[in-house]
């Protein structure tokens, strides 16, 4: 059905219900985004995108049960771009799907119009490659992490709201939401402290989030 449905848009879409077979055409390169069923035989969806993970970084999103809220936390924690709960309206599938290779291809950014790379300390992200530095050694990150932490980068020292956070990922906020929060989670571990030891992104209660500016540092 749904091979059906992204082919009917105009999508060229490999099937696979093979966990192995999916995995080795997810590494082949040969794709823009995999959309990945946490249920399947064999190697489980979550075993899958760890492995994946581990040598690729294109595009996830996760297929879960519906309220199966242990499996959206866990997906996006092993670096799921989204997810999406069963049964789901086709309509929403493919928004999430263009939402994810919009904010790829054609990243607008926030407070930068130049498309300037963002120097904050030892961090450098640059929006039109859309690469991560920190101290000079590239960082991967996902679709969601880049836009989040270029989203925090932009406006150092300033608070930034869950709410427009959400909007960057072409979300609508839930209440049980943990996107956002795994995607912050991700990049805290991936960038660690900065070279001052301090925590680079900050959760700033009942507000959002902000990028901490170190010491010393002139920001305009």
């Amino acid at each position: 059905m749904v091979t059906r449905l992204l082919s009917q848009e105009g999508h060229s879409v490999d099937q696979s219900t093979d966990a192995q077979r999916g995995l080795s055409a997810a590494l082949s390169g040969n794709h823009d985004i995999v959309l990945l069923d946490v249920m399947m035989p064999g190697l489980g969806g979550l075993d899958l995108l760890r492995e994946l993970r581990a040598k690729s970084q294109v595009h996830v999103i996760m297929l879960t049960a519906k309220g199966d809220d242990v499996d959206r936390v866990v997906g996006l924690e092993l670096g799921a771009d989204d997810y999406l709960a069963k049964p789901f309206y086709s309509r929403e599938l493919l928004a999430r799907i263009r939402a994810v290779l919009r904010r790829s291809r054609h990243h607008e950014p926030t407070t930068n119009p130049e498309g300037a790379a963002l120097d904050v300390g030892d961090l450098t992200v640059d929006p039109n490659a859309r690469t991560v530095h920190r101290a000079g050694q590239l960082v991967e990150t996902t679709t969601g992490e880049f836009d989040v932490l270029y989203a925090l980068v932009a406006d150092a020292g300033k608070i930034v709201s869950r709410d427009r956070l959400a909007r960057v990922l072409g979300r609508h906020l839930g209440t049980f939401d943990r996107a956002i929060d795994m995607h912050i989670s991700n990049l805290r571990k991936k960038l660690g402290t900065s070279c001052e030891g301090i925590e680079r992104i900050r959760t700033v209660r009942n507000a959002g989030y902000l990028y901490a500016i170190p010491r010393g540092s002139v920001q305009d």
